[in-house]
């Protein structure tokens, strides 16, 4: 059979080591497999198809340091989770029978009770009969917070099966970001991570697992492990299956290039995946540790956990070369880099680098990697150039701007945003108020709004437009993240849950402003809601710190980690909150935690975020000397230039849209089937996604309206005046009447 396309040269840091119970656990596997009747006569499965594809050599490459026992049930579950994969794709993806696969997963996880007493139902096939050996064999030795979270990430792997099934009914191949977050789930890496702690013996300490660095560590591990089997399964998903979740087959269509192309800017990805994963490790994880006080047994366990996601990747690479499964006939020799595994050479059992291949990667590495740390800031691009901008829903403004303008002036007037401060850098004036006019977007955003709650959306807002502008101009010229890091934990202080008041005084205008807003926004929330909306604040400053810190390593960042940063960058949790206020606390909590509804909501956000990065290119590539913009992103990972990568990103930013429309017409309705939601639940439910449909269209009419991006504006300095002709618009002479003018 022709090969659609040839493999790359694969990058891989980490040498690939066998575990030498590898016999063993073949043995044993074979005897289980058999014992769940997953071999002659389940219709699936004979030997001779479990001994080609040989999971255990999977784990021993993978588990390279596991004991003989450990890596026998760690293998077991690896068969399990392929028979699952074939089953699923013979009974229910090649009928399309979707209502009998969601009975099929509903009842599967009924097998993984938290408490073993509660025992398990009686098994109707293989797959219920492993996951019950499996569960029981495996929780034991491992803590009730690892039982939820490897409970959580199998339901996920077997439930997102459901969004494969839904495209291949529908025909529908996903967007480039849609497929990278739904194949992490679907794909089972994260499931894959949590057997790495139950091998290693070193669960994840509960006090770190929710962090930033750890979320990174487990989604760049999963990229990579689904990228790489992407690359070596295409042929048999598209050709043999019908599979339309593959990566390789999304970056054909979304670009319009050959499969060699699409298959060669995957492998890009990929690399720039496992290269985000080593700066995580360096940069991120040590500073994570002191801050969070961890003891040296839990720090040693973290680390042992990191070890053993590298040895998977590589391992995995490895068996991915052998398998019978996939297209491997003229796949190069594994390179590592010259540069191994940094964590390695720290840890006992890694010696093993006579097994890797040192040759220099440069080529395989790729130039990305240089042009990551080479961009020259303050370069001169000229004018943002506009395209047409997608934008299905209408524009509804707010009867109440005028006012919401006036009193956000004079509300930034008394918090001291406007007037200079001795010792640090004067950002805005009145006339740099009106000229962003952020109740312009508020008014879009929530056109039903009374006025009291448009003036507090417009000074949320506000507030965040100027935290956004404090950051860099505080902490940025001086390369300040310790500065930063107090800051951030000044202003979370200033949100107390409790009742009574905050336990610091602020002290300058970006704190006087938070304490006023938190004072009149939290009260009427229940404690829930509340928790909600003080960690989206929180989700935001801590997002500007990443930005800081990329900025010190003088680091554009890798693609992925940019578009799921930018949503907090952008505030888009923050935004997103104020629209749930009215809705989320009459909707049923599956609904919030459910993925279409996550899937919508991030389709908004990446639309909104790469309109505002269109927009503000020429003010954070020209005038304040930014790494972090979605077209200078782009530009930097394709090598391309400013007209090719703006026409990506319009295209990303159009395929983003769809799926928002996608999602609120067909994997919604679905799911408040499921769920059987009752009438007055759905109509709750559209009133959300109608708010989310005035969200977007106000903020394109914000950036579109505004002046903030303009040339002449970023010319304008700070307490300059504005040329004659004043602010423009209608309302603007209310909007900065009661400003200070400076």
């Amino acid at each position: 059979m022709t090969q659609p396309f040839e493999l790359p040269d694969f990058y891989m840091p980490y040498p690939a080591r066998l575990n030498p119970c590898l016999e063993e656990a073949r043995t044993h596997s074979r005897a289980w497999a058999r014992s769940m009747g997953m071999l002659e006569g389940s219709g699936i499965w004979e030997q001779r198809d479990l001994d080609a594809h040989d999971y255990a050599l999977l784990c021993s490459y993978t588990h390279p340091d596991a004991p003989g026992p450990k890596l026998s049930l760690v293998t077991d579950w690896y068969v399990w989770v392929f028979f699952f994969d074939d089953h699923f794709l013979e009974v229910f993806k090649r009928s399309q029978d979707r209502e009998g696969a969601k009975e099929y997963l509903d009842r599967l996880a009924v097998f993984m009770p938290m408490d073993l007493a509660a025992g398990f139902p009686e098994p109707a096939n293989p797959v219920e009969a492993g996951l019950a050996d499996l569960w029981a064999r495996t929780v034991p030795a491992m803590s009730l917070c690892w039982r939820a979270r490897f409970a959580e990430s199998t339901r996920n792997l077997l439930n997102e099966s459901l969004w494969e099934l839904s495209n291949i009914n529908a025909h529908r191949i996903p967007n480039p970001v849609e497929y990278i977050e739904m194949r992490r789930k679907v794909g089972g890496a994260p499931w894959s991570a949590g057997l790495v702690e139950y091998a290693a013996g070193a669960e994840v300490p509960p006090a770190v697992s929710g962090t930033r660095p750890l979320r990174v560590l487990r989604d760049t591990f999963a990229d990579g492990v689904h990228l790489r089997n992407d690359l070596f399964s295409y042929q048999r998903e598209t050709e043999e299956e019908g599979e339309l979740a593959n990566g390789v087959l999304v970056l054909e269509t979304f670009l319009g290039c050959t499969t060699q192309e699409a298959a060669d800017a995957v492998n890009d990805l990929l690399t720039s995946r496992l290269q985000q994963f080593e700066n995580t490790a360096v940069t991120e994880l040590p500073p994570l540790c002191a801050e969070s006080g961890l003891d040296p047994r839990s720090g040693a366990d973290l680390l042992a956990y990191v070890k053993g996601l590298q040895d998977w990747q590589s391992g995995g690479h490895e068996w991915h070369l052998r398998s019978s499964r996939y297209m491997n006939s003229r796949a190069t020799p594994t390179t590592s880099s010259v540069l191994s595994s940094v964590l390695s050479s720290f840890l006992p059992g890694g010696p093993g680098l006579s097994a890797a291949d040192v040759r220099p990667t440069a080529g395989n590495t790729g130039a990305a990697r240089v042009r990551n740390v080479t961009h020259v800031p303050h370069q001169r691009v000229g004018p943002s150039r506009l395209p047409d901008f997608p934008m299905p829903f209408a524009l509804t403004l707010s009867p109440h701007l005028a006012s919401a303008r006036r009193h956000t002036a004079q509300w930034a007037d008394r918090m001291g945003m406007l007037r200079p401060v001795p010792g640090e850098p004067r950002l805005w004036d009145g006339e740099k108020l009106a000229a962003f006019d952020v109740p312009l977007c508020a008014a879009g955003m929530h056109p039903d709004a009374t006025a009291e709650q448009l003036d507090l959306d417009s000074q949320w807002m506000a507030w965040g437009t100027y935290g956004d502008d404090y950051f860099p101009a505080v902490f940025g010229r001086r390369r300040d993240l310790a500065g930063a890091r107090v800051c951030t934990e000044r202003l979370a202080a200033l949100m107390p849950l409790g009742a009574g008041p905050p336990p610091v005084l602020p002290a300058n205008a970006l704190e006087r402003g938070l304490a006023d807003l938190w004072a009149r926004t939290a009260p009427p929330m229940g404690g829930e809601a509340r928790l909600a909306f003080r960690t989206s604040v929180v989700e935001m400053l801590e997002s500007w710190c990443w930005e800081l810190a990329n900025q010190v390593q003088h680091r554009v960042p890798d693609p992925v980690d940019y578009i799921e940063m930018r949503r907090r960058t952008f505030g888009t949790g923050l935004t997103m909150s104020l629209c749930r206020l009215g809705h989320g606390h009459r909707v049923p909590p599956e609904i919030h935690r459910s993925g279409p509804l996550r899937s919508l909501e991030n389709a908004a956000a990446d639309y909104a975020c790469l309109v505002n990065d269109v927009f503000s290119y020429q003010k954070e590539i020209e005038f304040d000397g930014e790494f972090h913009n979605g077209v200078l992103v782009v530009r930097n990972f394709f090598g391309c230039d400013y007209p090719t990568a703006l026409g990506i990103v319009h295209d990303l930013m159009t395929s983003r849209m769809h799926q928002f429309q996608h999602v609120a017409a067909r994997e919604l309705p679905r799911l408040y089937e499921d769920l059987g939601l009752p009438e007055e639940g759905r109509a709750v439910m559209d009133g959300y996604v109608a708010d989310l449909r005035n969200w977007l269209s106000g903020i394109l009419n914000w950036h579109r309206e505004c002046r903030r991006y303009r040339e002449e504006e970023l010319r304008r300095p700070v307490g300059v005046p504005r040329r004659p002709g004043g602010p423009s618009g209608p309302g603007a002479p209310a909007w900065y009447a009661g400003a200070s003018r400076g």
